[in-house]
């Protein structure tokens, strides 16, 4: 099972134009010679990684990509011009494979990251360049050379934003279906989602973070058990780590904070730099519960934790607190944007 957003493209770069065949042809001057001018270079593909794009479903409907060809020489020495470059947005984190030989050709693991992926033809020599001392006239030229072709596959390893941390039917599915568009399945009897949900939450036109719904954690999972090593995987990508659970379970035993201990275990297991991601808890299904005891409960469990981090009362069926929260998470991806760009202007003027 691929838990990764995957396209496959075709590029083609720019074919080199062809160079020119011409004499000069001036008043007085009966020998003129060859003056024909090279052709200009073909365009070439590149794919460059934007921190704005979340997904590679643009890529469902444009599977083509071409540069400009170069443009023929002319008389007079003049080169033909070269072609228009095409730039290929896609998002931070997309791998790219070259489907041929199946080789990694790059990684775009961060903003404004460039990769030239098709390389454009080069431009043919004029007959300018032919002119010898015992063939003062040639008559040839050389033509352009053909840009590159390939097909790639493109694979987007960071899966999201934000990763939902959460015991099977602790309401992680029913979450990310209240804030954003994403459908995953649902249903009011105990299972665990089995392949992996993605939700763009737009906060305005040009805010937005993506959280995963991706299968549920079981005790064991750092070992294998499951589909915990898949899911532990892509939760060590994601920025924010979001505990979901049950605060009225079904069975009427269940323990919140022993169960928020569990996945904390297997966080440790699969890799304890996991646990010093930022993570937020989040108490759902509290609609279950009476007002006045929703509260009171959420409080005892974050006593007996000791939670030290921001924590949460949703319930993601009736909507009620899901926006606050989201508001909450933008803000905070808004403030390490903001840390990052200020932490690199620091460097850059300490640098000078």
């Amino acid at each position: 099972m691929k838990f990764v957003d995957e396209a496959v493209i075709r590029v083609y770069a720019g074919n080199g134009g062809n160079g020119a065949v011409s004499f000069r042809r001036e008043k007085f001057i009966p020998f003129g010679g060859p003056d024909g001018g090279d052709g200009g270079s073909g365009g070439s593909v590149s794919l460059v990684a934007d921190e704005g794009l979340n997904t590679l479903i643009d890529f469902r409907h444009q599977r083509s990509y071409r540069a400009e060809r170069g443009e023929n020489g002319m008389g007079r020495q003049m080169a033909g011009k070269g072609g228009d470059d095409t730039v290929i947005r896609v998002p931070v984190g997309t791998v790219v494979i070259n489907v041929d030989t199946d080789e990694q050709i790059g990684d775009l693991a961060t903003h404004g990251e460039r990769l030239l992926v098709a390389q454009g033809g080069h431009g043919g020599l004029g007959n300018v360049h032919f002119k010898t001392s015992v063939n003062r006239a040639p008559r040839r030229a050389a033509p352009g050379s053909p840009g590159e072709e390939r097909e790639l596959k493109l694979e987007l390893k960071v899966l999201a934003d934000v990763g939902l941390l959460g015991f099977p039917n602790a309401g992680k599915s029913t979450l990310v279906r209240a804030v954003s568009a994403a459908t995953p399945k649902v249903a009011d009897y105990p299972f665990t989602t089995l392949q992996p949900h993605l939700g763009v939450v737009r906060i305005e036109t040009d805010r937005s973070f993506v959280i995963a719904d991706i299968p549920g954690l079981i005790e064991g999972a750092a070992d294998g058990a499951g589909l915990g090593i898949q899911f532990l995987k892509h939760v060590a990508r994601t920025r924010l780590l979001l505990h979901v659970v049950d605060l009225a379970p079904m069975d009427g035993i269940s323990d919140p904070a022993s169960e928020i201990r569990a996945i904390e275990k297997e966080l440790k297991g699969f890799d304890p730099e996991l646990l010093k991601r930022p993570r937020w808890l989040v108490f759902n299904k509290v609609d279950l519960m009476p007002p006045e005891e929703r509260e009171k409960t959420a409080k005892a469990v974050v006593r007996k934790l000791k939670w030290k981090h921001p924590w949460y009362l949703v319930s993601a069926i009736a909507r009620e607190g899901t926006w606050p929260l989201c508001l909450d998470i933008q803000r905070f991806f808004d403030e390490q944007k903001l840390a990052a760009a200020e932490a690199a202007e620091a460097a850059e003027q300490g640098a000078l």
